[in-house]
């Protein structure tokens, strides 16, 4: 058993939607936190971006590892092959 302290508007409220309701402020609060512990479950079983594309990266892969480093210079060279002609 848990006793649980709330502030006045809340507790209107849960008086209020149990009297609506017809059922009982535990089973309120009950169904409430399981549906809380629910979404926190779900959000921590969320993929990150990376996650989800994952299978995306590198799938076509020119197999050369320098790109990012020499995209420079292999831009030169196309724009200089391209003035040559």
């Amino acid at each position: 058993m848990i006793s649980v302290r709330l502030e006045a508007e809340l507790e209107n409220q849960l008086n209020y939607f149990s009297s609506q309701q017809d059922v009982s402020k535990s089973k309120i609060i009950k169904d409430s936190l399981t549906y809380y512990f629910t979404l926190l479950k779900e959000e921590s079983t969320k993929k990150t971006a990376f996650e989800l594309g994952s299978d995306l990266f590198g799938k076509y892969a020119s197999g050369k590892k320098d790109l990012s480093v020499t995209y420079k210079q292999r831009l030169k060279e196309k724009i200089n092959a391209k003035n040559n002609h």
